[in-house]
Formats: C-alpha cells, structure tokens, sequence
C-alpha cells in the first residue's frame, strides 16, 4: 500500500532505486546531487538492497564502470550534476551509441565556469545531443516517479536507450515535500527482473565485442540505428506512460497542457518553474486574462507533435530557458520549439526569455510581467524583442 512521507527530492530519488534494487551502482558525489547516493549507500549498508555500490575516484570513472557493468548484463544505474556530467562527456557519449540502457538521475546544476553550485539547466542541454532520453521533473513527486518510470522506457526492447531523469538542483533536490511511495512490492513487479535484448559480454554461447574501432565502413549504419531508436522512443514512450498511469492512478504526459482550451497566449517551460507559472496562470484567470501553460516532460526526444498540437491553440507565446545557448539565437528550448512550429499550419508568435541561471530565482511577478508582455504583443501583433532576460542586471 503506498504512503505519503516528507522527503526532498534527493531522497525520494533514492527511495526508488532502492525500490528498483539495481544490480549495480557506480557513482561520484557531487553537489546537488550527492545527497541520492549518499542516501542509497545508507540502503545498501543497511542491508535493505542487495546492489552492488561502487565508489570510485571520478565521474568519468563512475560512467566507464557503469558501461562495463551494462554490457556484461546487469542492470546499473548512476546519478550525477553539472561538472561531474561533464566529466563523464566521453563515457555519456558510449553509453548511448553502445545502447546501453542506463539510467541516471542527473539533479540540474549550473556547469562552471564561474564555479556555481545552484540551478540551471546547462548541465543537460550539453548533452542534448549525446543519445540520451532526457526526462524533466516538475516536483519531488515526479522526480520518483520518473525515476522508475525511466527504467521501463530504457530497457524497452525496441528503445534500448539510456534515460537521464533531470530535477532542479537545490530547488527540488533538497526542498522537502510530502511524496507518495508506492508498495514495494509493486513497484518490484512493474520494473521486473532485468532481461537482456542483446548479447551480453558474459554470454559464452554468443561471444560480442563492445566499443570496437568502428570506421568508415560501419560508424554510419550504428549512428542511424541509434536514431531509429530514438524515433521508436517518441512513439513508445507516450505508451508506456499510459501503462504507468494505469499501473499506479498518476496523471503522466510528455506535454501538460493547463489551462489551454481557451488561452490566448501560453508560456512553455519546464522542471520546477512549471508550478510557479501555473499559480501565476490561476492568478491571472480571475482576473479574467485568458493565459494557459504548455509543460514538457519529455525533452529528448523532442515531443514536436504533441507540442503543435499544444501551441498552436494560441497566437502567441513564449518560450522560458533556463540555459543559454551562446548561439544569438535563444536558448536550447527556444531553438527546439521554434523548429517544431516550423511545420505547424498555425504559427503563433514566439519569444524567448531567458531566467535562472546560477540559480537567480524568479518570481511569479516576473512570470506575470511575461504574460502582459504576451498579451500586449497579442493586441499588436508585433514583436518588441525577441530574446529577452529575466532577472538580469544590465
């Protein structure tokens, strides 16, 4: 029977890879996320799992471990944040073209420099284009449940991806929150035993070799292989969510749509800001403003059908970054929606406001200023600036 205990995010994270019980985790502390392993070690030492926890002497090491534990066919898991990811750079990439269904929870930290320990989300656009499913928590609450949720999407036979389950560092990762726990027992039956789709390096009777020299001659063929993946994965994940909903009475989606049905205008964005924009979206409602919010869940792969069908019920919006590309063309969730509505018949205006990096907070008063600024652009159908910033000084 599932409870509700207070918890941070952290620690709801760990309570669901004891729940999991995988075979392996190799891990590295690191600030916000150390507080998940630290958390787990408890378990293990405690005797509650019988995982085997291996500390190393790096990130870059905890991911080469991980990789190795993998492929000889135990089902492993890491966490990490912001220059430990970094660390990991090489070994992200491997995990991924190796299609090595690992997942870990990454807690989303500014990646330095200045050095700076507190929220952003620069860590993971990094790797947005490394191969990795990227999955994005509102709360505590969903941090949990992502986490078990991602080990059904990576091990998926016709996904076979790794998952990283991203919650905001500080914000999420060590507020504390009442969190439903499910039964363990069900949550052991839901993710099941771990069963290999590939041949495994400790599978005598089918000898494979993992990270070869792969040349002109094949390097293409294994690239697009990855990409298929990724494209069954944005048809099977809504699916499997579907599945977890029904399994456990959640309300799952890779779009969240509030308040969408007779918006005008809409903000996109995601992670923790999400339930701010939606008290703002509540606020704004009774004073008879019709503003809605369009959440992603789902980052990779990039959920463009959904998210059409989402936006295009406005003429304008905007788009909330916490990162920045450094490209003069917005931030990396700008640049994705942009290209999405491309293809969409109805294309509302767009901007883009970047907030929050290194942890500078936002407001509700400053989300409400975006959303008057949305409504002004509504009546004159005109775009003062494009890209703009939140909370910065000049």
């Amino acid at each position: 029977m599932s409870k509700i205990i207070p918890l941070t995010g952290d620690q709801a994270v760990a309570v669901a890879m004891r729940q999991i019980e995988p075979d392996v985790v190799a891990a590295y502390p690191i600030t916000p996320q150390t507080a998940i392993v630290m958390t787990f070690a408890q378990f293990v030492a405690d005797g509650k799992v019988k995982t085997e926890l291996i500390p190393v002497e790096s990130e870059h090491s905890a991911m080469s471990a991980c990789v190795g534990s993998q492929a000889a066919g135990a089902r492993t898991m890491t966490a990490t944040s912001a220059n430990g990811l970094a660390l990991m750079w090489e070994i992200v990439y491997i995990a991924a073209s190796t299609r090595l269904p690992i997942v870990m929870p990454v807690v989303n930290r500014a990646l330095s420099g200045p050095i700076n320990i507190h929220c952003d989300h620069s860590d993971t656009m990094g790797a947005r284009d490394s191969g990795w499913i990227q999955i994005f928590a509102e709360n505590a609450q969903e941090a949990y449940e992502n986490t078990i949720l991602s080990m059904r999407i990576a091990e998926h036979k016709d996904i076979l991806l790794p998952v990283m389950t991203c919650q905001d560092g500080f914000i999420t990762s060590h507020a504390v929150e009442g969190v439903e726990i499910f039964d363990d027992t069900k949550v052991k039956k839901y993710v099941g035993e771990y069963k290999a789709h590939m041949p495994t390096l400790l599978d005598t009777d089918n000898p494979v070799t993992y990270g070869p020299l792969d040349l002109q001659d094949f390097y293409f063929e294994h690239k697009r292989q990855q990409s298929e993946a990724m494209k069954n994965a944005t048809n099977l994940i809504p699916e499997i969510i579907d599945d977890f909903n029904k399994e456990f009475d959640t309300n799952h989606s890779i779009v969240e749509e509030y308040k969408m049905d007779d918006a005008k205008v809409a903000i996109v964005v995601m992670s923790s800001t999400a339930g701010t924009t939606k008290a703002v979206v509540d606020d704004l409602r009774e004073q008879g403003l019709k503003v809605g919010l369009v959440r992603l869940s789902l980052f990779r792969p990039f959920p463009k059908k959904q998210l059409i069908k989402a936006i295009s019920k406005v003429s304008v919006a905007a788009v909330l970054d916490r990162a920045e590309s450094f490209s003069d063309c917005g931030g990396p969730l700008f640049g994705d929606v942009k290209s999405a509505m491309y293809d969409s018949d109805k294309k509302p205006i767009l901007s883009n406001y970047i907030f929050g990096l290194g942890g500078r907070d936002i407001f509700p008063k400053d989300i409400e200023d975006v959303y008057k600024q949305l409504l002004d652009t509504l009546k004159t159908n005109k775009l003062k600036n494009q890209i703009n910033y939140i909370g910065v000084r000049d």
